[in-house]
C-alpha cells in the first residue's frame, strides 16, 4: 500500500491538492499543543525519576498522532485511549491542574487513586478511561459507536491502539463486528514499530497492518503518522464516511516511539541505540513547525514566548498539586465500584470507619 503523505520531511507540501483548509489560529493551536506535549513529557518523566509521581508514559515522536486526529473530530465524538494520549485530553480542554492531581494521586485525584498515574478519564470530554490491558478499549469503542447509531446520532468513536494490539483477539472481533454492522468507528492504529519490546516484524507476516482490514470487509489507509496534515485528512475522511452510514475505517499511522514504552521500561535492552536517531529527521514537530513558519503563522519568537509561559504555568501547577493532601480519603476506596453499594461493601465501609475512629487513619495505611 502507498503511504499517504502531504508534508515531506522538511515540512513542504508534496500533495498540495490534499492540503486541509485549516485557519491560521488553528495551525498555531495545534503546533502549540504538540510542543507542550513534549515539554510536559520532559518535565514529568523527570518527576517520575525523582519519585514525585509513580509512573509516566511519554509520547515523544508521536505528537502528530495525538493532535491531528483530535482536531479532525467533533467535541461530541468519543475517544478511547490506549494510554499515551494525555495531549488529546489537554487539547480537548482537560484542566492541567486536574491532570497533575491525577498524576500525583493526591486528595483531588479525579479517579480517587483507583488508576495508575497517567491513566486519565474525562466523561465531560467524551474521553473514556484508560486501560493498561492491551486492546481492551477497542470493543468498547465499537460498542459506543453502535449505541450512537441505534440512537440516531451521527457521533463517531475513535479507538487508539498500537501495533501490538493487532495481535489480540479484541482487535479481530471488534473489526469483524464493526464492519458487519457498519459501526461508525475509526480504528486508529499507531504503528510505532514496537509492542513494548516485541518488534512488528515478529508479530505478523503481512507487509502492512492496514491490509488486515480487507479480511473484515472495511476500507483502510496507510499514512505517515508524523505528518499532521495527512492525519487530519485521513481522519476527517474516515469520520465523514462513518457519519454517512458507510461504516468503519482502519487507519494505520506509521510513526516511532523515541522514548521508552513507559517509565518502567529500558529500551536499550531490546533495540539498537541508533534507531531513535534515524527517526529524528521525521520528527513531527519539526515538520509541522516548518510548515507553519512558511505559512507565516509561527516564528522563533512565538516559540520562545510559549516556552517561557509554559515554565511559569508548570511551576504553578506543581506548587498547587503538591500543596494538596497526598492521598484521597480512605473511604473513597468504596466509591465508584457499584452504581449502588451492595450490603457487603456497606459493611466493609462501616468497619473501616469504626477502625479509623478507634486507631486513627494512620493505622489503616498498611492494611
Amino acid at each position: 500500500m502507498e503511504v499517504l503523505r502531504i508534508l515531506d520531511q522538511d515540512g513542504k507540501l508534496c500533495r498540495p491538492e490534499l492540503e486541509p483548509e485549516i485557519p491560521g489560529p488553528e495551525l498555531r493551536r495545534m503546533l502549540a499543543a504538540m510542543l507542550e506535549s513534549s515539554l510536559y513529557d520532559e518535565r514529568l518523566l523527570r518527576f517520575q525519576r525523582q519519585g514525585r509521581i509513580g509512573f509516566y508514559l511519554t509520547a515523544w515522536g508521536e505528537e502528530a498522532t495525538l493532535i491531528g486526529p483530535t482536531w479532525a473530530l467533533r467535541p461530541s465524538d468519543w475517544i478511547f485511549s490506549c494510554y499515551r494520549e494525555q495531549a488529546v485530553l489537554l487539547f480537548r480542554g482537560y484542566p492541567p491542574r486536574t491532570m497533575m492531581c491525577q498524576l500525583y494521586g493526591n486528595a483531588e485525584d479525579p479517579v480517587k487513586g483507583h488508576q495508575l498515574p497517567a491513566h486519565h478519564t474525562a466523561r465531560d470530554l467524551n474521553f473514556m478511561s484508560v486501560s493498561s490491558v492491551v486492546g481492551t478499549q477497542i470493543p468498547h469503542a465499537v460498542g459506543m459507536a453502535l449505541a450512537a447509531k441505534i440512537r440516531g446520532r451521527d457521533d463517531v468513536s475513535l479507538a487508539y491502539f498500537g501495533d501490538g494490539a493487532t495481535s489480540t483477539g479484541d482487535f479481530h472481533v471488534s473489526c469483524n463486528l464493526a464492519a458487519l454492522h457498519k459501526a461508525p468507528c475509526l480504528f486508529f492504529l499507531r504503528n510505532n514499530g514496537w509492542a513494548i519490546s516485541t518488534p512488528r516484524a515478529i508479530q505478523t507476516a503481512t507487509k502492512t497492518l492496514a491490509q488486515k482490514a480487507v479480511a473484515y470487509g472495511m476500507p483502510s489507509v496507510l499514512c505517515d503518522g508524523n505528518d499532521l496534515l495527512a492525519l487530519v485528512h485521513v481522519t476527517a475522511a474516515a469520520a465523514a464516511r462513518a457519519r454517512a452510514g458507510e461504516g468503519p475505517t482502519l487507519i494505520e499511522a506509521l510513526t516511532y516511539r523515541r522514548g521508552a514504552h513507559t517509565s518502567s521500561d529500558d529500551p536499550s535492552v531490546y533495540r539498537d541505540a541508533g534507531e531513535p536517531k534515524d527517526w529524528e529527521r521525521s520528527d513531527p514537530i519539526k515538520r509541522f513547525r516548518a510548515y507553519c513558519t512558511a505559512k507565516g503563522v509561527w516564528s522563533a519568537d512565538d516559540e520562545e514566548r510559549l516556552r517561557q509561559d509554559f515554565d511559569g504555568r508548570f511551576a504553578a501547577l506543581v506548587q498547587d498539586a503538591e500543596a494538596v493532601p497526598p492521598r484521597p480519603p480512605l473511604a473513597t476506596m468504596f466509591d465508584d465500584v457499584y452504581a449502588e453499594r451492595p450490603w457487603h461493601i456497606e459493611e466493609q465501609a462501616r468497619e473501616l470507619e469504626a477502625k479509623v475512629k478507634r486507631h486513627g487513619s494512620a493505622a489503616t495505611h498498611g492494611s
